[in-house]
């Protein structure tokens, strides 16, 4: 078996060996750079054949490339001649095309020394040959150009020869030794190939690891702890677009763990990349830059310490002393993790412990009956063979060795094995099937939670996983058909606490297996655990926003708690938790990122668990009657008994929705509990394309299909819209639907609260931008820790070219930033720009002043556009200057002054010549004495030796003053004896010109161009002057700190100048240098000047602070003018303008602006779209926007905040009549971005226009847009970083409309609305006169229902001229008898059912009674009331005996109710509504007759009849056009059929001409002249 599995492992390496490249060993030089870009890699020589070539790996740590660059660059930089010269000043630039026109033809690829230096600083050479090249190519254009015997060519040739002579010192150490083996064809002789141990190499990079990690500053702060942990995505998420390769230390710290590295250079590259990633989002000079650079050279120090400790040496030696059992043992792991044997050579594999497993399983019988149901599955799963007949689960009989794979048992908490298993059953501890399933599912999670997914013994799991499931069903059935003679049948016959104990422990069992599934799965390819972002719930510091978006939070730790616990009652609570917890992820992710595909992932490996699990065991119990209930309505316990925090809330709002009462105590949601039938209203289906009713929001809210609280809120408000949508405005269900939309607003904004979703300060962000752009670019610095702007300080504020300009400084810039005075960036961008021009304008291309200003400008670019994400974030006309209009202007520039400085240059040089000569002339005796000087490199004085390189100090020419420094260039003794000393001056900075706002290096001082000599004797000491690039680093020999120096820059006397000094070519001096313990801080100290002016700052400090109240409100703007357009349109005498300015604000066509309106509580809103000055006064046409309560709808729409909509108005307004600016956006845009000079609470959205025509809101495109000239100064928009989600608020008729129902329904509750009391009131009975039969002819073509109506007794004048405080009096009927009795058996049959709709089934049930049983009720009636009078005459028609009830003139009778008839007369079946009603004496209401409701509401105090009479009579067919809508809502029930007429329309229309006929007729015959 391990003879197999080795060659297994064996094909593994030798893949990884041909997948690599030529391997070398190398080592790093003594002065510790490593040299060569060389990785370690594992070769394997298994593959039998005869003697080849094999190169040995050493298991040293590879040295780093970058740092044997720096080297080789130093050596080339640092080499010196023979007098002392260094050679790299020929080639550290380039000709200039100007000077040598000609080398540009020679030479088609010219390089440097600077460009060289530059690619080492941006870290370019990744390898050494790389830099070879570069320096090759250097070389040989020196070699092309110049001729042999040029100073040029010679020390090309010399240094070319020191390169490859330094660069082989370091390669040949590092080559890799070749020898000859023999291979002998066995595989087990792989494992005498040296392989670095995965162990050692582990050790070494946590050492490199821990050093990084616990590396502390002087002042004890750690140096790692902000590259522990990524920067987070809300607070920082332009570092995730700047940044492409993000990476932390834990990120390392897991590649460590994970075996990722193969070698430390591995690892060094991910330090490499982690510094270059802080070095490129933060500036330098910041503490963040400072610490990268920090961690990177702890590590290289590591790595040196490392190489070159005696632990690095032993590792060959411990390396050999391991055995090749234990190298043969970690190429088997190798093997299991990463090979697909198949299952054929598996079962080969297992051929020698095949016999052993056999004999283990046939001793089970011995102690078991075979026809135990408990053996009979633990024989399938031992048995399980695959296709060819091999038997597959011998891996499975004993647990791996603890010797052999210690890392198994690291990861498997709970191993078990097959022979445990059989020991359990043979000691009888296995009760039920379950409990032995449960064994074999965790052996089987074991191995594939230690395996690699499609290794073999993964699918051999899989393979056994299926049979043993397969035969649990097929003895699940044996069981349910047999009495319990098998011993499963005893196992389970326990008592019932035992056996819900052990099917609650196998439910736990389940989701244990189920909750590792997700937590170790892992990403094919990378290794990378894909639950790691769901461990623990987002950092609320980090991200805000997230509890904001996410109600429910959700993570695997409260998972695994709730499972640890048993608080899950169920598998399917924890799934629901899972899915929550992957749907939140989902939600807040944006699609295609890392945490949303690691969601989709990890639900879609949960749901293939669970499937492979198979189906949980229903209990055997019978379900209670509490479980097959929830069952039945679709409601599980768990998610009756718990609720989720969304839940809990959607609740709330539903029961506050149904629960809420009128202060009468009646529930007002009652009718909209379930929608009416089409049966009932099958017009209302017509009219409402999405009925809901609140049954189905309900089952909604129970099956989790609304995500958040709006969705819930939207089918609200459909359920009311269509309320009020097929009702009529005056009823009260729509009034109802307008009080509980109130109501459902109000209870929404109580638990989600009454905040808007949050808009960004737009004016803080742009004020924040341009603060961060200015303290970037004022906070510049080079390497060396210098600000760019410290030179930029000396500047003037006005250029003497443009006097008459304000004058401008950085200063001032600073104080209007601090004051927050602009708004726009373009306008802090020109004020910048005017500042580094002038500095441009004003000094040669070749100072420092120059350069910096463009260095400035330049890296204000740069950051401009990343704090911008090139228009992303904030779209601005600054945006159009580029760093290549820069370089055009820079180049322009340098020809026009170029010429004038070289002609500057050409004078000076005379000049000094004339100077010389004069002084030589001068100097006389003194000349000759010259001649006779002795020149030496050394001489002494008081006991001391002083060397040409050494700095003194000098006995100053005043005695108050400090020593002067000078740097000894040379040395002679005179004729007389007496020795001299020649040398350059260095000036402190009190000795220098300069403002007192430059800031200096601790201990600087400036190379002078002032050189003199001084007598020896004048010496009063030693010191030491060092460049900039050493003195952090090293320091002197035998030499105090206060008499070390450091110089940057070159000072000009002349021109009181600074220069900085970009190479050190000060003689080379005779003191030694060692490195210092800890590299010295970069710290800047103020000029001694500045101490002077704090007095002056003090005393202007009470003036500013009174000046920024007033600079805050007063912002600066940009600099516009008044652009003329011609229109081919325009009427004469107009001039029209594209940009204005009136009465101080500047307008431009596009914009908005607020308008005064008369009446109104808001003013409108206008657009510009022309504007333009007549006769001295401004106007300007455009649309008008409107505000919603400008518009007619219905009180239940909703719309946004701040929403306005496009009318068909468009008017010619004075400018007069503009109140200020402000913005109209289109709805994506309102969601998505804002101009940056317009309030908030300016701003408005506009989706729909208005058509006042026909009351209607459609929806646009979008809004129009303008395109203007050039001198028009564009607005500067600011994009979010997230859209906006903007809310809904009611309309504003709502509440207006909710009162005035209010008030109308107050009057009319003077009304009694208790049905036992109209029964018991009692009144008189009068007579009235029978009415005269009417001969009314009825249309041969129309088919009439026939009907009986209901005979009435009306009441006398007397009992009308009661008093009105007295009860009224109601005529009983064998309907109302009828009703009393019905409703109280309907109502305790559905008890939620409003009065409306109980009244609704009366009167079917009444409808629906046989005629004897109606005649029984009237008959009950009739003895106990006095005979009917009244009753109209035989052959009287229908409509004549319907519209019978009208007495005479002044006298009224109350409404009919649906079947009161006469006990002499069959009762026919009738409408449900009646066609004509009377008006009772008094307005009262009788709530079973839902018709007559309407007819009461539909009364007004300013007419005296119900409908508009005259209009109807006036009404012809041919006038009316009816949509289908409204034909669909025709009365057709009125009629059987449509008869001869064409559509029932018609004939509904011939109905209406017969009744206003007898209507006249009956006018007519009781001569009614006031109706």
């Amino acid at each position: 078996m391990r003879r197999l599995a080795f060659r297994g492992a064996g094909c593994t390496l030798k893949k990884l060996d041909s997948m690599g490249s030529k391997r070398r060993r190398a080592t790093s030089p003594s002065s510790s750079v490593s040299g060569g870009d060389f990785d370690d890699g594992h070769h394997s020589t298994n593959v039998p054949g005869p003697s080849r070539k094999r190169r040995r790996l050493s298991n040293l740590p590879t040295v780093d490339p970058i740092a044997v660059c720096h080297e080789l660059y130093n050596t080339i930089r640092d080499y010196k001649d023979e007098q002392g010269r260094l050679l790299c000043e020929l080639f550290i630039r380039a000709p200039k095309r100007r000077n040598q026109p000609d080398y540009y033809e020679v030479v088609s690829q010219p390089i440097d020394l600077m460009k060289i230096q530059q690619k080492l600083k941006m870290e370019e050479y990744d390898d050494v040959n790389v830099l070879t090249a570069d320096f090759q190519l250097l070389f040989n254009n020196a070699k092309a150009y110049y001729k042999p015997d040029s100073p040029e060519y010679k020390a090309a040739c010399k240094l070319w020869e020191l390169y490859l002579r330094t660069k082989n010192e370091f390669v040949q150490k590092g080559d890799a030794e070749e020898e000859d083996e023999d291979e002998d064809g066995h595989d087990n002789q792989g494992a005498n190939s040296e392989l670095s141990s995965p162990g050692y190499l582990k050790e070494i990079l946590e050492q490199l690891l821990e050093a990084v990690a616990v590396a502390t500053n002087p002042s004890g702060r750690l140096i790692s702890e902000l590259f522990q942990k990524l920067p987070s995505k809300v607070q920082y998420p332009d570092y995730y677009a700047i940044i492409k390769e993000p990476i932390d230390l834990k990120t390392i710290a897991q590649r460590i763990q994970n075996g990722t590295y193969k070698s430390i250079h591995a690892m060094a590259k991910d330090i490499d990349l982690l510094a270059k990633n802080a070095k490129t989002y933060n500036e330098p000079g910041s503490q963040v830059f400072k610490d990268a650079n920090a961690i990177k050279k702890i590590f290289n120090m590591k790595k040196a310490e490392i190489e070159h400790s005696e632990l690095a040496k032993s590792s060959l030696r411990i390396s050999n002393k391991r055995s090749a059992q234990g190298d043969r043992l970690s190429a088997i792991t190798m093997a299991l993790q990463y090979g697909s044997e198949s299952d054929e050579d598996a079962a080969l594999a297992a051929a020698a412990r095949y016999e052993e497993g056999e004999s283990e399983a046939e001793s089970i019988t011995s102690f078991m009956d075979t026809s135990n149901p408990l053996y009979q599955l633990y024989d399938t799963v031992r048995s399980c063979r695959n296709n060819q007949g091999q038997l597959i689960s011998e891996p499975f009989f004993h647990l791996p060795s603890k010797k052999k794979y210690p890392d198994y048992y690291q990861q498997i908490k709970t191993p078990i094995s097959l022979q445990q298993i059989r020991t359990k059953l043979k000691n009888h501890e296995y009760e039920t099937l379950d409990q032995l399933e449960a064994d074999l599912n965790l052996m089987f999670e074991n191995a594939k939670r230690y395996n690699v997914p499609n290794s073999a013994i993964y699918k051999r799991v899989l393979k056994m996983q299926q049979v043993m499931q397969a035969k649990k069903k097929e003895l699940a059935r044996r069981d349910d058909i047999e009495d319990g003679d098998s011993m499963i049948s005893s196992a389970t016959s326990d008592t019932g606490s035992s056996k819900r104990k052990s099917k609650k422990n196998i439910r736990k069992q389940r989701m244990k297996i189920l909750y590792n599934a997700v937590l170790e799965a892992r990403e094919s390819g990378t290794g990378r655990r894909l639950c790691d972002l769901f461990m623990v719930k987002p950092s609320k510091k980090d991200y805000p926003d997230y509890y904001k978006i996410i109600l429910e939070p959700m993570d695997l730790k409260m998972i695994e708690h709730n499972i640890r616990n048993d608080k899950y009652i169920g598998e399917e609570a924890m799934i629901e938790d899972m899915k929550l917890m992957f749907r939140n992820a989902r939600h807040y992710n944006e699609e295609g990122s890392q945490v949303y595909n690691d969601a989709h992932m990890l639900e879609k490996i949960l749901k293939e668990k669970r499937k492979e699990l198979g189906p949980l065991a229903e209990d055997d119990d019978v379900a209670s009657p509490k479980l097959k209930l929830s069952r039945k309505s679709g409601i599980s316990p768990k998610k009756s008994k718990y609720m989720t925090p969304m839940q809990q809330k959607l609740n709330e709002v539903y029961e506050a929705v149904k629960n809420y009462t009128d202060k009468r105590g009646r529930r007002l949601s009652a009718i909209f509990l379930r929608l009416p039938s089409r049966s009932e209203l099958p017009d209302y289906y017509v009219t409402i394309k999405k009925p809901v009713d609140m049954e189905k929001i309900r089952s909604h809210m129970m099956a989790n299909k609304y995500q958040d609280i709006d969705s819930m809120v939207e089918d609200f408000v459909m359920m009311f819209n269509n309320a009020c949508t097929y009702n009529e405005p005056e009823s009260l269900i729509y009034k109802d639907a307008l009080v509980l939309h109130k109501v459902l607003l109000e209870t929404r904004r109580e638990i989600e609260g009454d905040e808007d979703s949050h808009v960004p300060n737009v004016t803080l962000l742009i004020q924040e931008l341009i603060h961060n752009l200015f303290v970037s670019v004022m906070s510049h610095q080079d390497d060396e820790g210098r600000c760019y702007s410290d030179s930029l300080a000396e500047i003037p504020a006005v250029d003497p070219n443009f006097p008459n300009k304000p004058p401008l400084t950085f200063d001032i810039i600073r104080k209007n930033v601090e004051n927050n005075r602009y708004r726009r960036l373009d306008l802090f961008q020109e004020n910048m720009f005017e500042v580094l021009e002038r500095a441009r304008r004003m000094n040669r291309t070749d100072s420092e002043i120059y350069e910096d200003a463009v260095e400035l400008q330049q890296f204000f670019i740069k950051i401009r556009d990343e704090l911008c994400k090139n228009g992303e974030i904030l779209l601005s006309p600054a945006l159009s200057y580029t760093t290549k209009h820069l370089h055009n202007d820079v180049e322009k520039e340098k020809k026009e002054k170029l010429p004038k400085e070289i002609e500057e240059d050409k004078l000076k040089r005379e000049e000094e010549k004339r100077e010389a000569e004069k002084s030589e002339d001068s100097s006389g005796s003194a000349g000759l004495s010259s001649l006779h000087r002795t020149y030496s490199q050394d001489c002494s004085f008081k006991n001391s030796m002083y060397h040409v390189g050494d700095y003194v100090y000098v006995e100053p020419a005043e005695a108050n003053l400090q020593p002067h420094i000078v740097c000894i260039e040379r040395l002679w003794e005179d004729s007389a004896g007496e020795k001299w000393l020649y040398g350059c001056w260095f000036y402190r900075p009190n000795e220098t010109f300069h403002l007192a706002t430059r800031k200096f290096l601790e201990k600087e001082v400036f190379k002078s161009d002032y050189y003199n000599k001084v007598p020896v004797s004048k010496i009063l000491g030693k010191c030491v002057v060092m460049f900039v690039k050493e003195y952090f680093k090293l320091c002197p020999e035998n030499f105090r700190d206060e008499d070390v120096y450091v110089c940057e820059s070159r000072y000009s006397a002349k021109t009181k100048s600074f220069k900085k000094i970009k190479l050190w070519t000060m003689p080379v001096s005779s003191v030694r240098f060692v490195p210092r313990d800890v590299p010295l801080p970069v710290v800047r100290v103020a000029s001694v000047f500045a101490n002077t002016d704090k007095v002056d700052e003090e005393k202007h400090a009470e003036t500013l602070e009174d000046s920024k109240v007033g600079e805050s409100i007063l912002h600066l703007e940009k600099d516009k003018e008044d652009v003329p357009v011609e229109m081919s349109n325009g009427e004469p005498g107009c001039h029209y303008f594209e940009q204005l300015c009136y009465n101080d604000m500047w307008l431009k066509v596009g914009d908005c602006v607020f308008i005064k309106s008369h009446g109104l509580v808001r003013p409108r809103v206008g657009r510009i779209e022309k504007m333009w000055v007549r006769d001295g006064a401004a106007y300007f046409f455009g649309p008008i926007f409107i505000h919603p309560e400008e518009t007619e709808h219905e009180p239940t729409k909703m719309f946004y905040k701040k929403e306005v909509f496009l009318s068909n108005l468009e008017e010619t307004c004075p400018m007069t009549c503009i109140l200020g600016k402000c913005a109209v956006l289109s709805f994506k845009d309102f969601l998505s971005c804002r101009p940056t000079e317009i309030s908030e609470n300016d701003v408005f959205l506009c989706e729909s226009r208005y058509n006042e025509s026909d009351k209607q809101m459609k929806k646009f495109k979008g809004l129009k847009r303008f395109s203007l000239s050039a001198k028009v100064v564009d607005d500067e928009i600011y994009y979010f970083r997230k859209p906006i989600v903007p809310q809904k608020e009611p309309s504003p008729l709502l509440e207006k409309k909710i009162q005035q129902l209010e008030a109308k329904f107050a009057e009319l509750e003077g009304g009694d609305e208790d049905m036992e009391e109209m029964g018991e009131e009692e009144g008189d009975m009068t007579e009235t006169p029978s009415m005269p039969q009417l001969q009314t002819p009825l249309a041969s073509d129309l088919d009439i229902m026939p009907y009986t109506p209901p005979q009435s007794t009306p009441k006398s004048v007397k009992g009308s001229t009661k008093k009105e405080g007295s009860k009224r009096k109601i005529n009983m009927s064998g309907y109302i008898l009828f009703s009393s009795e019905m409703r109280a058996v309907i109502k305790a049959q559905h008890p939620d059912y409003s009065f409306g709709e109980l009244s609704r089934l009366v009167g079917t049930e009444w409808r629906n009674l046989e005629a004897t049983k109606k005649a029984e009720y009237e008959g009950v009636i009739g003895q106990n009331v006095s005979p009917m009078v009244g009753t109209p005459a035989p052959g009287a028609s229908p409509f004549g005996q319907q519209i019978g009830i009208l007495g005479p003139p002044g006298q009224q009778a109350p409404p009919p109710y649906p079947g009161q008839s006469p006990v002499s007369q069959p009762v026919m079946q009738q409408p449900t509504t009646p066609m004509f009603v009377s008006p009772p004496p008094k307005t009262q209401r009788l709530l079973h007759s839902e018709a007559y409701l309407k007819y009461i509401e539909g009364l007004s105090a300013e007419s005296n009849s119900i409908s508009k009479w005259d209009q109807t009579l006036a009404a012809r067919r041919r006038d009316v056009h009816l949509s289908k809508e409204q034909e669909s809502r025709l009365p057709s029930h009125w009629l059987k059929s449509k008869g001869a007429h064409t559509t029932m329309a018609d004939a509904l229309w011939r109905l209406r001409d017969l009744m206003l006929r007898d209507t006249l007729n009956i006018r007519q015959a009781y001569n009614i002249e006031n109706v």
